[in-house]
């Protein structure tokens, strides 16, 4: 049976809730992502990021392929019940798969996107060719 905390959580009509990864240090946004029911109770028990992979249809935790692995120290709910931040350190620094510090890495500059962050490890080199 669930934990209660889990029952107040306002899952969207696919079961999912948003989440947001926060490095604990810098206050940087780092990626955003999905949980279901079991992959907040795992990332709760464990204190390492599960998400829900809506491509693949299955749990992941972050950094099961490239090693860079989220450790959880904090986890909140929204005033609403329907974003759950988790503060996190980034283990190798690295949280996007593009090999950046952050999947925020484009800016709005007139009215273009613009690549602002570093590649800080190429992709090939994390997960292989």
């Amino acid at each position: 049976m669930d934990p209660a905390w889990l029952d107040q959580v306002k899952w969207n009509d696919s079961g999912l809730v948003v989440a947001i990864a926060q490095d604990q240090t810098n206050g940087r946004v780092l990626m955003v992502a999905w949980m279901n029911r079991e992959a907040l109770r795992e990332t709760a028990a464990t204190g390492v990021a599960v998400y829900w992979s809506r491509s693949r249809k299955r749990l992941w935790c972050k950094g099961e392929a490239s090693g860079h692995k989220q450790r959880v120290h904090e986890i909140r709910l929204d005033c609403d019940g329907d974003a759950i931040l988790l503060l996190i350190e980034q283990v190798g620094g690295i949280a996007c798969h593009t090999g950046r510090e952050s999947c925020m890495f484009r800016r709005l500059e007139g009215g273009e996107w613009h690549e602002v962050d570093p590649v800080l490890k190429d992709p090939a080199d994390i997960y292989g060719a």
